[in-house]
């Protein structure tokens, strides 16, 4: 007599459940990669963006703002106009082991060619390389982003 099995045996069980396994952790550290990435992608977009706010604010005051005006959760403005609402914060963690405590944009003005306030530097940090921004902490200045720190 023949039984009729209608089923899966254990072993079948275990190396679907092994392959499913395998596969979600692969999922799982790919999508950490691009989180990072897409941090990554945030801080020189912010960067950006508030390079641009302090460039109009240069155009129309002929300085940059004071070192003490420009800090996360603040406004880019001068009386009734506003350059940047709000200062963005960056998003965390940092993703980098060279940014530890660095984790902050860091605005400071600074003096040149007699004019005060007539310079800036905006230290930020990247987990990786990225758009041709090296890892690690960087400087954004008048005369571009991505110029590495020392």
């Amino acid at each position: 007599m023949k039984k009729n099995q209608k089923g899966f045996t254990l072993i079948e069980l275990l190396v679907v459940i092994a392959i499913i396994g395998l596969l979600s952790t692969l999922s799982i550290v790919a999508l950490n990669q691009a989180r990072a990435r897409s941090r990554d992608a945030r801080r020189i977009a912010d960067v950006k963006q508030i390079q641009t706010a302090l460039e109009m604010y240069y155009n129309d005051m002929g300085q940059y703002p004071p070192t003490a005006q420009i800090t996360a959760g603040s406004a880019i403005a001068t009386g009734t106009t506003i350059y940047m609402d709000i200062v963005p914060k960056p998003p965390i963690p940092a993703d980098n082991t060279n940014c530890t405590g660095t984790v902050a944009y860091t605005y400071t003005s600074g003096d040149i060619g007699g004019v005060t306030n007539g310079t800036y530097t905006l230290r930020y940090c990247v987990g990786n390389n990225t758009g041709g921004i090296p890892a690690g902490i960087n400087t954004a200045s008048p005369s571009g982003i991505g110029l590495r720190s020392i």
